[in-house]
């Protein structure tokens, strides 16, 4: 019978936890280590909808992309997500940085749905192993015609900062990743594919002269939880495990 502490040591294995940075928080968060798994939920997010679509599904354990418990924290009371999640008899594990840096996870999924070839790992301080990556494009884009590429492969609406070059190299990081700019900068980059963009970096990179296509945190990552997902099938085959439906809290008006 697989133990929810199976399913943690095999994704330490395949996203070791002690690769996440230093403010990120991973591995089995709540829960009980030895409680045989029925089922399993998969989603970036734990909230309210995760959780009720995860117990529709008779999940006792969720896999989440961005930890569960993030700040410190003193109490866990009746309105809070983990304490709800608790009584109800699921467990929570959460693989974040972790699981950006690992070979065949959310950067590795994004740089194949952006169909880039010879792609690399970019290397930088920021963290214990490389998390973005960068690669060659099918063709040469202009700004506009890439992230328009971006926009239909990703199925979202992107911002853009363009910075008037041509296109053949592109580095991707999804989520927050503009700590990385300078590193994809140094590594050639023409382009910089990442989930969200302050203004004062886009006014950084359109002075560097790299352009940046801003995608959404939830679109550039969400893919990813399909990927974790069929490695955990083909591991454990006798659990059901299913991404859990999950609305972006974003809307685009107007």
């Amino acid at each position: 019978m697989t133990t929810i502490k199976d399913i943690s040591d095999y994704i330490n294995e395949i996203a070791p936890y002690n690769t996440q940075c230093s403010w990120d928080n991973c591995g089995l968060l709540a829960g009980d280590k030895d409680l045989i798994v029925k089922k399993v939920g998969l989603c970036l997010d734990l909230t309210g909808e995760t959780l009720e679509n995860a117990k529709s599904f008779g999940a006792n354990l969720i896999i989440t992309h961005h930890p569960a418990i993030f700040s410190a924290q003193k109490s866990f009371l009746s309105d809070d997500i983990i304490y709800k999640t608790a009584i109800s008899g699921i467990s929570v594990i959460s693989a974040h940085t972790c699981f950006d840096c690992a070979n065949g996870g959310v950067n590795d999924v994004l740089s194949e749905i952006l169909e880039l070839s010879d792609v690399k790992k970019v290397e930088s301080e920021e963290c214990v192993l490389p998390m973005a990556r960068i690669g060659k494009t099918k063709k040469e884009y202009t700004p506009s015609e890439f992230a328009k590429f971006v926009s239909e492969k990703l199925g979202t609406t992107v911002r853009l900062v363009d910075a008037e070059n041509k296109i053949n190299t592109v580095s991707v990081c999804g989520g927050a990743g503009m700590d990385f700019i300078c590193d994809v900068i140094r590594d050639g980059a023409d382009a910089f594919v990442t989930g969200e963009i302050k203004y004062h970096e886009m006014l950084f990179a359109k002075e560097k002269g790299i352009t940046v296509v801003a995608a959404g945190h939830f679109e550039t990552e969400y893919p990813a939880m399909d990927a974790l997902k069929n490695k955990l099938e083909k591991k454990f085959g006798k659990i059901e495990f299913k991404v859990l439906e999950q609305t972006n809290p974003i809307r685009f008006i107007g």
